[in-house]
C-alpha cells in the first residue's frame, strides 16, 4: 500500500510540474474558445490570420502593459497586413469583465478575450503581462516571451517578436525562440 501511494504521489508531482511549465516551443497549441469583451465567443482558430497569431496576455491595470500599448498596437497593425493577428487575453481574477471592457479593451486594436479562472494562462504557463505566444498557421508555437528587451521603450536593442515574425515570413526558422517576459504577475484565483 505504501509503495502504491508513493508511486501515485510521484506521478501527481510529475503531472503538476509538467503542467506548470506550460507549452513548449515546437509544440502545437490547442484551439481554445473564450468570451470576448464584445460579448461573443471566439476561438484561436477563428481569430488567427493566414500566417498565425499572437496570444498576448494583458492587463487593464498593469503599468508595464500601459507603457507597451502603443508598441503592441504598432506591431499588431504592421503584421496584421502580413497575416499575423493578435489576440488579447486577460486572465486576472482581480479585473472584472466591465473593467476590462472599459479600461483595457478600448486601448488595443485587436480582440480581447476573458480567461475566467486563468485556465488558459495555467495551460500555457503564462505568468506575467505582457507575455506573448506566437503560433504559426498550424498553431505550432514558434516564440514565447517578451515583446522586446526594454520596458521603457527608450533603449530597445532587440525586438524579439518582430524578429520572429520577419524570420518566419521569410521562410526561415526563428533563431531566438524564448525571451523572459517581464511585467506584472497574472493575478490568479486562489485555490479553495
Amino acid at each position: 500500500m505504501k509503495r502504491a501511494f508513493f508511486l501515485f504521489t510521484v506521478l501527481i508531482t510529475l503531472a503538476v510540474a509538467a503542467n506548470a511549465q506550460g507549452i513548449a516551443v515546437g509544440a502545437t497549441m490547442d484551439d481554445f474558445t473564450l468570451q470576448g469583451t464584445d460579448g461573443g465567443k471566439h476561438s484561436l482558430n477563428s481569430l488567427k490570420g493566414k500566417n498565425g497569431a499572437v496570444v498576448m496576455f494583458l492587463s487593464a491595470q498593469c503599468p508595464v502593459v500601459k507603457g507597451y500599448i502603443e508598441r503592441i498596437n504598432a506591431v499588431a497593425a504592421d503584421y496584421k497586413a502580413k497575416g499575423i493577428n493578435f489576440i488579447g487575453i486577460n486572465s486576472n481574477s482581480t479585473e472584472d469583465f466591465n473593467w476590462v471592457k472599459s479600461d483595457g479593451d478600448q486601448n488595443f486594436k485587436f480582440p480581447m478575450l476573458i480567461d475566467k479562472g486563468n485556465v488558459l494562462a495555467d495551460k500555457l504557463g503564462a505568468t506575467v503581462t505582457p507575455e506573448a505566444y506566437y503560433v504559426n498557421a498550424k498553431n505550432v508555437l514558434l516564440y514565447h516571451g517578451a515583446i522586446d528587451n526594454d520596458r521603457s521603450g527608450k533603449a530597445i536593442t532587440d525586438q524579439y517578436l518582430r524578429t520572429a515574425f520577419d524570420l518566419t515570413l521569410a521562410g526561415k526558422p526563428v533563431e531566438r525562440t524564448k525571451a523572459n517576459a517581464f511585467g506584472c504577475t497574472i493575478k490568479r484565483l486562489k485555490a479553495e
